[in-house]
């Protein structure tokens, strides 16, 4: 068993977090599923990856119908908890290689728990609909209705198939730089006309309660962020680092981690803005 936990933990933490959103629950899971694997006769694995990642599908499927009616009673908007992805002592690399953009985990928020099992396990790990039948207890014509159906909610196509477009680290740097400099003209032009910012702060940390919607009112709200480190002692720290395999942006106040924030492009503007400030879901950035 210490042979398909070093060989499988990867796969089913990546599928474990892109179903939940969430890596603490993503760890806990995969700790969970490998103490019940323990008392499963070998026999009955006879095909152990499949054996292991129909037992984390199913693990996260409920609590995924949990997770949802806890975040009715979240206070504001609800974003995935970021993981760093440079270091791959903490996540093998396996998990770089699969998994889907930041902006696409936002959008899995819409799907349903079995919407979402067949996407992730059709739109990162690529198993075929058969697999993937056999994974949720459905038939492959029910697979391709789920995936079609999740595709439709999210708004993607083959034409649009994961949200890739990332902005470069020398981007970021010129887009803070605009920032801290008030270079309004070079912000203007780095922004969506229909950009959007999305805050999430839990009830713990300061954060819009809405969406904020236009490159105007984005303009407007991040232009105060700067204006404030800029008067609070010691100011802020910006750091570019890899988090869920995109360069994002870490900012530090007074020695701890204050925001995470990760960026996700259309025609090389910015189109959404994900700023993470709930401190239950920077702890492990810290580490």
């Amino acid at each position: 068993m210490q042979k398909l936990y070093e060989q499988y933990r990867g796969l089913l933490f990546t599928l474990a977090y892109q179903l939940t959103g969430s890596a603490a629950d993503a760890e806990d899971m995969v700790q969970d599923v490998f103490v019940k694997a323990y008392e499963v006769p070998l026999e009955r694995m006879a095909e152990p990856k499949a054996y292991l990642c129909k037992m984390i599908t199913n693990r996260c499927r409920d609590l995924h119908r949990s997770a949802r009616r806890r975040r009715e009673h979240y206070f504001g908007e609800w974003l995935p908890e970021p993981i760093l992805t440079s270091d791959d002592q903490t996540y093998e690399a396996v998990a770089r290689g699969e998994l889907l953009s930041y902006a696409m985990l936002v959008l899995l928020e819409r799907l349903s728990p079995s919407e979402r099992a067949v996407f992730v396990l059709r739109e990162a790990l690529g198993f075929d609909y058969a697999a993937i039948a056999e994974q949720v207890d459905k038939t492959e014509a029910n697979c391709r209705k789920l995936y079609s159906r999740a595709q439709g909610k999210m708004g993607v196509s083959a034409e649009t198939p994961g949200f890739t477009e990332t902005a470069s680290e020398p981007w970021i740097r010129a887009f803070l730089t605009a920032l801290e400099q008030g270079n309004l003209d070079a912000i203007v032009t780095m922004l969506a006309k229909d950009a959007v910012l999305i805050s999430d702060g839990g009830g713990k940390a300061l954060s819009a309660v809405h969406p904020i919607q236009s490159r105007e009112h984005v303009i407007r709200f991040l232009l105060g962020i700067i204006q404030k480190g800029a008067n609070e002692e010691g100011g802020f720290e910006f750091k570019l680092t890899e988090m869920n395999g995109q360069p994002g942006l870490i900012v530090r106040t007074r020695n701890r981690i204050e925001t995470a924030a990760l960026l996700h492009m259309e025609n090389n503007e910015i189109r959404s803005l994900y700023l993470i400030r709930n401190p239950d879901k920077l702890q492990r950035l810290e580490r």
